[in-house]
């Protein structure tokens, strides 16, 4: 098998800091790297919000990106991209994405980015991981679909590794991790692993409270989700909702009504367009 050329990949860092001044939420220190970027539209509630742009159009081949977000005791944060992210064919090196937050007492991070399609060939390691003060809130929203569906792609091959580590007061509280390696598409069809889905969705909140919203989600779910399999779990003081479809544009209406109606406010205005 020939080897892989060489190139110069890209390399992109985002490092936030939000803090409270006269009760209200700060960007305090932003630090911006490569073609990662960070920009604060006009919001109309008060709580600052945050589009991630990566201005390299994808990731692929070996590609890096780091987001961090720390998050100071009081303050809240919305953070989403201003489109879905695409994970390009590769010809063997594998792209990371690592994503780091820390909310501290009392601060709610709403975690809402756009969805994220992997290109046949793709190959991607990503992680999410969370440091929560005893009180502190996260919600998190992830999309992903496999393929272009509009194009009719089939995940042939690739790489999906997804790992989350959720802590809170230093402890470990949620674990998970998702492998795909090889016939994606293959692996989708079968009924223990994806029963045909082209599109997953994972939505967990670690706000306190959280567990007790079981019930009221799944009624939630049964009126937001039609056409969508979706399911709702709580243990451990968190709530995990479950969502698979037949393609993205069907799963993501279904995930925006959802979030929104749970969390009680629209989607970032970026969803819309």
């Amino acid at each position: 098998m020939a080897q892989a050329p060489v190139r110069q990949r890209s390399h992109g860092t985002v490092r936030l800091s939000v803090s409270a001044f006269g009760g209200r939420s700060r960007i305090v220190d932003l630090a911006e790297a490569g073609p990662l970027r960070l920009r604060f539209p006009n919001v109309v509630d008060g709580t600052p919000e945050g589009i991630l742009v990566n201005t390299a159009g994808g990731v692929a081949c070996g590609d890096h990106f780091e987001t961090a977000l720390d998050l100071a005791p009081g303050t809240e944060f919305v953070l989403t991209t201003t489109a879905a992210e695409k994970i390009y064919k590769s010809d063997g090196p594998t792209s990371t994405i690592i994503n780091r937050v820390t909310v501290a007492a009392g601060a709610n991070l709403a975690w809402l980015p756009q969805e994220t399609i992997l290109f046949d060939h793709s190959r991607l390691r990503r992680s999410f991981e969370a440091v929560l003060a005893g009180d502190a809130g996260l919600l998190v929203v992830e999309l992903l679909a496999f393929g272009r569906n509009a194009h009719g792609e089939r995940l042939t091959d690739g790489l999906f590794e997804d790992v989350w580590r959720i802590r809170r007061d230093g402890r470990l509280t949620y674990a998970d991790a998702l492998r795909l390696d090889g016939p994606i598409d293959a692996m989708l069809a079968r009924a223990a692993i994806g029963g045909g889905a082209r599109a997953l969705g994972t939505i967990i909140d670690f706000t306190p409270g959280a567990e007790a919203r079981l019930e009221e989600v799944r009624a939630l779910l049964d009126e937001t989700t039609a056409g969508i399999d979706a399911g709702a779990s709580a243990w451990n003081g968190h709530l995990a909702v479950r969502l698979l479809g037949p393609a993205i544009g069907p799963l993501r209406t279904a995930a925006a009504r959802f979030v929104s109606a749970y969390r009680g406010k629209t989607m970032p205005r970026v969803w819309q367009s």
